[in-house]
């Protein structure tokens, strides 16, 4: 039990190792979105100027789908009415067949109308997980396209489709990732040797980053005073009395994982 347990360790770290060296290029093609949002020509990309123009393309393109649809969605309180278009989008995509997966932020599974929906699509036959942070939001279909917004704090902006052969095969490595170490919607988050959920390790690695309550809780796609608490559990969990200490006694464990 103990090598079987060590082998998954070691493969975990694996893969929250191929995530980290995929941040750097996911920043870099996010860059370029916002670059085309701002009026550069590029044979391999349209953009979409507003809401409405964003919905039409994406009925246009999933109408079209083969095979499959992949997407990022970060955040947590995603609008109610946002989730109902979404439903007249998705079901007759799942009736069509379309194998469909969706990564969640794991604060999701705190409840309300975003669980309701994940749900909701698990028993039509779509698949979800869910992982502590996203790098941005993104739909790939059937490989072929992946459609990302310009602006990361306001989705509904504009967005950019790009049809890019490499750039497609990039996100959708990064997405193939990312899956590989999400946790099932509908089992419970595991915890590492350390006792430590997914969350808990990505808190503690922000943590090491000197990043605010409030940036943390933007990262989680959780509350401000979710991620205090967040926060707070975890020095419980070290026995510190301050961020400090806490730092300090997590590097002494060797929890504290160096940059890649």
């Amino acid at each position: 039990m103990e090598h079987l347990l060590a082998r998954h360790q070691a493969e975990l770290a694996a893969q929250q190792q191929q995530i980290e060296v995929s941040r750097p290029a996911a920043a870099e093609l996010i860059s370029e979105c916002a670059d085309l949002a701002r009026g550069s020509d590029d044979p391999g990309a349209e953009r979409l100027v507003g809401i409405e123009a964003i919905r039409g393309r994406i009925a246009e393109l999933t109408s079209r789908l083969a095979r499959e649809i992949m997407t990022f969605a970060p955040g947590d309180a995603h609008r109610t009415s946002d989730l109902a278009v979404a439903k007249t989008v998705d079901q007759p995509m799942l009736e069509r067949g379309i194998r469909m997966r969706t990564i969640w932020l794991d604060s999701i599974r705190n409840g309300g109308p975003t669980l309701e929906y994940a749900t909701w699509l698990q028993s039509l036959g779509g698949q979800a997980r869910t992982v502590p942070t996203l790098p941005v939001r993104m739909i790939i279909m059937d490989r072929k396209c992946a459609l990302l917004p310009v602006n990361t704090v306001d989705a509904t902006a504009g967005a950019v489709v790009l049809h890019g052969q490499g750039t497609v095969a990039a996100l959708c490595a990064l997405f193939d990732t990312t899956w590989e170490t999400g946790t099932p919607l509908g089992t419970s988050e595991p915890q590492d040797a350390r006792g430590l959920t997914p969350q808990e390790t990505e808190l503690l690695r922000l943590l090491g980053q000197g990043l605010t309550d409030q940036a943390i809780a933007v990262r989680l796609g959780v509350s401000h005073r979710t991620a205090q608490r967040f926060a707070a559990s975890l020095m419980e969990k070290l026995g510190a009395r301050s961020r400090f200490e806490a730092g300090f006694k997590a590097a002494a464990r060797g929890w504290l994982l160096p940059e890649q």
